[in-house]
């Protein structure tokens, strides 16, 4: 009877000890599991936050270049106002030039005829 009972205790011991073992096992897969799915929860998060301030950096870039295309063109609108203004005041002199070259022919023509040379 003694040696009965000292087996089975010797085989609850190793039970337990089994046991306790394949616990640990399936803690420490749970924990690897659990830090894995933290590291990756964290990479996405990163990889969000890198991809959000792209976007924002492209949109800044998208809107420097309008702002700039938009300089250029009202630059460009009053450069070719200038160039008008001055053709205008070319073709006025000019017209003006004409109208006087007239008045001074009608005015040669008149004292021709009057005879007032």
């Amino acid at each position: 009877m003694k040696k009965l009972l000292l087996s089975v205790a010797l085989l609850m011991a190793l039970g337990l000890t089994v046991t306790s073992c394949r616990d640990t096992k399936k803690e420490e897969a749970a924990d690897a599991i659990e830090n894995a799915a933290e590291e990756t929860q964290d990479a996405i998060e990163e990889t969000a936050q890198d991809a959000g301030d792209a976007v924002e950096e492209a949109a800044q870039d998208a809107e420097d270049a309008v702002e700039g295309a938009m300089d250029d063109a009202k630059d460009a609108a009053n450069d070719a106002m200038n160039e008008a203004d001055e053709a205008v005041d070319k073709a006025v002199d000019g017209a003006k030039e004409a109208g006087e070259a007239v008045e001074d022919a009608v005015n040669e023509a008149s004292d021709k005829l009057t005879g007032d040379e």
